[in-house]
């Protein structure tokens, strides 16, 4: 039986791992500017990290939810305490996708409406609700097409106003990405979240802040939305929640309040995703790792506006977007195979970074030296 192919394959055989630093098969180094589509979030091997696992999986790997976890109550607490959210409720899933699918589903149940405003270049994920909000024709597949969705154009505050003068009584959610990764790192307006803050009130309409990519400290502030200074209803979470182990989950405004059977999972919130959770808390708070992400993502946005090749820097702290110009698209393929630098795209001219939140300065510096190589060739 051959594996069905998921991405275009690079032929590297990444065996091995530590901070931002992975190795090959042939002990070959490589930086990794990307942190495997920003879910290594505290580094590769990172020593609590594994500790936590370990001694975890020496007392228990996983029963179900329909008993007393303790460590599931201890990962809540400390998200609130960490994420600045303590009176919200946390739901666990395990992933993405499935984090953003309970959230679709919730906003509905809370207020009995059926449609979502979602925005153009929007990815949300892969499974029924979150790729019917999501702005990819290669994945919406005929069963995932709705009249229940209505896609704007990004940061258009016009076309926001007159979506709910239109349909306010049937609106049942907003959900946008703080910053589109997939979409090309566009960093959504301060005004424009605070706008859909206002109308969501208004209307009886709940703010979902899909955070799978953006939240969890990448930006330099827990969840990006943060910068705009206002609260989401529910936050989705996932990729870096975990520094690698699938864990994913939603946290939720004590104005909704989910019934039994509302929601649920089988493997959500066991005890090896809840420890890997814990760790990567434990991580941020004692390395100050927030501070980290916006100062070397301040002084990576900083360096690389200086290049004349390079068309637009966008993102904030650790979550960077670098337009190129069309003739310097192999940028990526040079990086990987002349420099052992892993990066990511978000379109064919956009190299993507988003390397774990304790990535250094001299790593910062010696990706800018490969890259401004890259570009003089």
């Amino acid at each position: 039986m051959n594996l069905f192919d998921v991405y275009p394959v690079n032929p590297i055989n990444i065996v091995r791992g530590q901070g931002s630093l992975v190795y090959d098969n042939h002990d070959n180094e490589y930086l990794d500017m990307y942190g495997g589509h920003a879910v290594i979030s505290i580094g590769h091997t990172n020593p609590h990290y594994v500790k936590r696992l370990e001694d975890q999986l020496h007392q228990l790997g996983f029963y179900s939810n329909s008993i007393e976890i303790p460590i599931q109550k201890e990962l809540a607490a400390k998200l609130g305490k960490v994420c600045g959210k303590d009176d919200y409720q946390l739901f666990m899933c395990n992933s993405g996708a499935e984090a953003n699918e309970n959230a679709l589903k919730l906003a509905s149940f809370y207020n009995g409406k059926k449609k979502v405003i979602a925005f153009r270049k929007a990815f949300h994920g892969r499974t029924s609700l979150a790729v019917a909000v999501t702005d990819n024709p290669k994945i919406v597949a005929p069963i995932n097409e709705t009249d229940n969705v209505i896609f704007l154009p990004w940061a258009d505050e016009t076309a926001l106003e007159q979506a709910f003068a239109d349909h306010g009584n049937e609106i049942s959610s907003v959900i946008i990405e703080g910053i589109q990764g997939v979409g090309g790192i566009q960093v959504a307006p301060e005004s424009f979240l605070q706008k859909i803050r206002s109308l969501c009130d208004q209307h009886n309409a709940v703010f979902i802040a899909d955070s799978v990519q953006c939240g969890y400290g990448r930006t330099g502030k827990f969840f990006s939305q943060d910068f705009a200074g206002i609260n989401a209803d529910i936050y989705s979470m996932a990729k870096g929640m975990g520094n690698g182990f699938p864990v994913g989950g939603i946290i939720i405004s004590p104005k909704i309040q989910p019934a039994y059977g509302m929601l649920g999972t089988t493997f959500g919130g066991n005890h090896l995703a809840c420890a890997a959770g814990l760790a990567v808390l434990e991580v941020i708070e004692q390395d100050n790792l927030l501070q980290n992400a916006a100062t070397i993502g301040e002084y990576l946005i900083k360096e690389l506006k200086k290049l004349e090749q390079v068309k637009e820097v966008r993102g904030r702290g650790l979550m960077i977007g670098i337009e190129l110009p069309e003739e310097l698209s192999n940028a990526r393929k040079d990086l990987l195979f002349k420099h052992h630098i892993f990066t990511g795209e978000a379109k064919p001219n956009v190299v993507r970074l988003l390397p774990a939140l304790n990535l250094t300065k001299a790593h910062a510096d010696r990706f800018l030296e490969a890259f401004v190589n890259v570009l003089n060739q």
